[in-house]
């Protein structure tokens, strides 16, 4: 999974890169907030960003106000890295926009639990977000199929809505991810098809008497 991280200590911000690239992720490197917000605003989905809280630029609490209104990165996982301490740091990051608060220098097994709860969150954003997609498509399918169909009596053809005849197959398969296998049921056979091999057998027989 890819983390964007920001901080524009050179020396932090390597330690960090190690420390991700070590834990399993590849690591989304930015020097400073604007650098990080190019790099957010490069993609779309939940994403897991860390991001240091005093930067040139953009800061982290600014980076959190921008991407909670946004629906390109909806159900995205943010902890910000500060060396401030106390309650009042806690509060003014997570109004921001934050979900977690680390203080540095952080402890690596610290940051990395945290981390991996960002994960589990992103990930199950991610798959709401899937099944969502799956859902609707499935849902716009119903309805392309629903309401009144006129057909006609003898040759069973669809009028569509461009009043164009259409063969059943062409009509559903063009609304729905269908795709149809013709037979010959039980009903047709005898009354269609059997009566033609017969005739067929009896024209057979016939020549056969007749050479």
């Amino acid at each position: 999974m890819q983390i964007i991280a920001a901080d524009d200590d050179p020396v932090a911000r390597k330690i960090l890169e190690v420390s991700l690239t070590k834990w399993g992720f590849e690591p989304v490197m930015a020097r400073d907030g604007d650098e990080a917000w190019a790099e957010i605003q490069a993609r779309s989905g939940s994403l897991l960003m860390i991001l240091d809280w005093m930067m040139p630029g953009m800061d982290g609490p600014e980076i959190c106000r921008r991407v909670r209104p946004s629906k390109q990165h909806e159900g995205s996982y943010i902890i910000l890295l500060t060396s401030r301490e106390g309650s009042d740091a806690l509060v003014a990051g997570l109004e921001a926009g934050a979900d977690d608060y680390v203080t540095k220098p952080f402890l690596a097994a610290e940051l990395h639990a945290r981390i991996q709860v960002g994960v589990r969150v992103v990930e199950l954003q991610q798959t709401l977000a899937a099944r969502y997609a799956e859902l609707k498509r499935a849902l716009d399918e119903v309805h392309q199929l629903q309401g009144l169909i006129p057909i006609c009596t003898y040759c069973k053809r669809i009028r569509d809505d461009s009043n164009y005849w259409q063969a059943v197959e062409s009509y559903v398969g063009s609304r729905a991810a269908v795709e149809f296998s013709h037979g010959i049921c039980p009903e047709c056979h005898e009354k269609h098809i059997k009566p033609q091999l017969e005739e067929l057998m009896r024209a057979r027989a016939e020549s056969d008497e007749a050479e």
